[in-house]
């Protein structure tokens, strides 16, 4: 998804400078496996998720990040397993721009049958996998983290 009016108008004040955005970061499960994405441009896989907008419940953030990106409207947002940050979570993007984001991390659930569709174009792959197969694969750093949280909390 491009740059929300909210961010586009603080990058005009503070140019690429580095801002630390709220996030969200959508577990999906089905038992032992994980739904992992890779974006566009990208050989790391990862967890949907995006920014939280001025005004937004994080809950709301997340189901509507599954929605952009994935085209499912009626995921059920289960629980949070953590909140994450830190230098695993900070990127410098192509353009020069720097962000250290701070993210709630959610555990949810996809409808049966769900067909996934990359609505937004922000996603080129979606995989299941389990987390010893996570473990194999380039992953974005926070990942293993995070999928290793939600495993130990059930």
């Amino acid at each position: 998804m491009p740059m929300s009016p909210y961010v586009r108008d603080l990058r005009a004040r503070v140019g690429h400078d580095l801002l630390l955005l709220p996030g969200v970061t959508a577990i999906i499960r089905n038992g032992d496996r994980f739904l992992l994405v890779r974006q566009r441009g990208s050989e790391l896989w990862g967890l949907v998720g995006g920014g939280v907008e001025p005004g937004e419940e994080p809950q709301d953030a997340v189901a509507r990040e599954i929605a952009e990106e994935l085209g499912l409207d009626s995921v059920v947002v289960r629980r949070i397993v953590g909140a994450y940050g830190g230098a695993d979570l900070v990127t410098e993007y192509p353009n020069g721009d720097r962000v250290s984001y701070v993210t709630i991390a959610y555990e949810c659930e996809l409808p049966p049958m769900a067909e996934i569709s990359f609505a937004d174009h922000e996603l080129v792959e979606a995989r299941w996998f389990s987390e010893a197969d996570a473990a194999l694969i380039p992953t974005r750093p926070w990942v293993d983290r995070i999928l290793q949280d939600v495993v130990r909390s059930r």
